[in-house]
């Protein structure tokens, strides 16, 4: 059945079971590729093929022109853990200047609202697909992060800093979406077209031929989705074996021989998708509904914080001139000449200063 969101409300034995599919690859046919990927076949595939009782949701990341794209993790976490903030508030919903597809499409609170979630895509460079990374990068703050955003003055890391350390920040840093179950399903070739007899790149020449060795070369490619597998193991939600299976499609062709309508008439590739799908469906059936956490991300209205933003504004100008907030990190860095990035145009390129300076 098609998701009801208001379903949320309900306590998990009056509502029904919900699965949350994602197709993960960056292609969509209203970009330049001009050519859906064949993610997205698979995942309307996966819906038509769960029980049609279960609340069916389903998202395409590809790149649509013009429209948001997943803004990266500003790695707050790295600054301190209690400056990461649940669900993440370094961005908003519907905003211009700096627009961003995860708040846009609602992402945080549709996956809070599912009890499964299912990760179909291709294997770009031995890893997953830029937009897969960004959004797992972003849900940094699933683990641990920071629900009440109000204790830090909305972004102000001296504060976070000094929360991080409290006896009440170890009451609020829980995993947020700890329970659920995910099964990655990821798929590629061995790019046989672009090797030589000897497994080496075509386009590499002689001379450099003993940078790609192929005795070397990773050959696990399941392994490529390893690093969002653990992330959700990490951060409370499982991942049976099982559920984590990677298919080669489309070896010795030629990249345009290799598209969603060549997959769709592929019964040894489909053969094994379902099974995967099955899988998927037979244990997370049998796992049953997730209890919802205690800070969900359904639901959740962004407190207003025009104050601390003015504070923080504050703060970003007196840094551009050198005047960092006294005993804090950027001011120990500044003192110690570690970073060097009092300037009053941010915006400008390292690169370019670096010249300018050399012209002046």
């Amino acid at each position: 059945m098609k998701p009801n969101d208001d379903n949320g409300r309900l306590p998990p034995a009056k509502r029904p079971f919900r699965v949350l599919i994602i197709s993960g690859s960056n292609r969509r046919q209203y970009n330049c590729p001009g050519v859906d990927s064949k993610s997205r076949m698979l995942m309307l595939r996966m819906a038509d093929r769960l029980p049609q009782d279960w609340e069916i949701d389903y998202e395409d990341l590809g790149n649509v022109f013009a429209r948001a794209r997943i803004q990266s993790c500003n790695a707050c976490v790295s600054t301190s853990m209690a400056l990461c903030v649940w669900p993440c508030n370094c961005y908003e919903k519907d905003n211009k200047d700096e627009p961003d597809l995860m708040w846009d499409l609602d992402l945080y609170a549709r996956l809070d609202l599912a009890d499964a979630w299912a990760i179909i895509g291709p294997v770009n460079w031995y890893a997953p697909t830029a937009n897969l990374k960004l959004m797992f990068d972003r849900l940094v703050c699933m683990n641990g992060g920071n629900p009440k955003e109000a204790l830090i003055d909305h972004k102000n890391p001296e504060k976070a800093m000094q929360l991080e350390h409290s006896a009440e920040f170890e009451e609020l840093s829980v995993n947020h979406l700890e329970g659920r179950s995910a099964g990655f399903f990821c798929y590629g070739d061995d790019v046989q077209e672009e090797r030589d007899k000897a497994g080496r790149p075509k386009y590499i020449q002689p001379e450099h031929a003993h940078y790609f060795d192929p005795n070397d070369e990773p050959d696990n490619q399941r392994d490529t989705y390893a690093p969002l597998v653990w992330q959700c193991r990490f951060s409370g939600i499982e991942v049976p074996d099982s559920l984590w299976h990677y298919e080669e499609f489309g070896g010795g062709r030629k990249y345009s021989d290799n598209q969603a309508e060549q997959m769709a008439h592929d019964a040894r590739f489909l053969t094994a998708f379902d099974a995967w799908t099955d899988r998927f469906a037979a244990f997370t059936a049998k796992k049953g509904k997730v209890n919802p956490g205690r800070y969900r991300a359904y639901g959740y209205v962004p407190p207003p914080h025009r104050w601390s933003e003015l504070k923080l504004w504050w703060r970003d100008k007196s840094m551009r001139i050198g005047k960092a907030p006294a005993g804090s990190s950027p001011e120990k860095q500044q003192d110690e000449g570690l970073n060097r990035d009092a300037t009053l145009s941010p915006k400008t390129g390292e690169g370019e200063k670096l010249r300018q300076r050399e012209m002046d």
